[in-house]
């Protein structure tokens, strides 16, 4: 080992360090049918999520969008990953979900659309990241306390 006394002789000694390493290109990731898959998860509820190209069809557990989700709001929940994108009407979703109620569920659905198009065509991550969409809600309730009536209420205090 050759004697080493200044920062200059460091880097002569090491040579030229190598330049700063890229990150290759994101890939589409498809299966033989040419869809992607994805999970999304929002407080209990885990949905499967599959992504096509198509006409912009929303298939939850086998129903219509607008008859498994039938208020306005949960409608507009699962539209918003295609908007914040720029590709409604582009693509079909075929979506399986469990546990949990209506809202959690369509938040589900919504991180799991928002995954799958990202994977179908990774230009998209930038927007879908942007509005926050890729990051699964991590907001659950909070368990019942030994000693409480629910999980923070404390029983009526009496002085007397």
């Amino acid at each position: 080992m050759a004697d080493i006394k200044s920062l200059d002789d460091l880097k002569s000694a090491v040579g030229s360090a190598p330049a700063a390493v890229e990150a290759a290109p994101r890939q589409p990731v498809r299966d033989k049918l040419g869809r992607s898959y994805a999970t999304g998860k929002r407080k209990d509820a885990v949905a499967r999520v599959w992504v096509k190209p198509g006409s912009g069809k929303v298939v939850v557990n086998g129903k219509e969008m607008a008859v498994y989700f039938a208020r306005p709001v949960l409608q507009m929940i699962l539209k918003q990953p295609f908007t914040v994108a720029n590709v409604e009407g582009q693509f079909d979703v075929y979506a399986t979900v469990a546990g949990g109620g209506l809202s959690g569920q369509a938040g589900a659905v919504k991180h799991g659309i928002s995954k799958a198009l990202q994977l179908y065509e990774p230009a998209l991550r930038g927007a879908l990241k942007a509005a926050g969409f890729l990051t699964r809600d991590s907001r659950v309730v909070e368990r019942k306390k030994y000693g409480k009536p629910k999980a923070r209420r404390s029983f009526q205090f009496s002085k007397r």
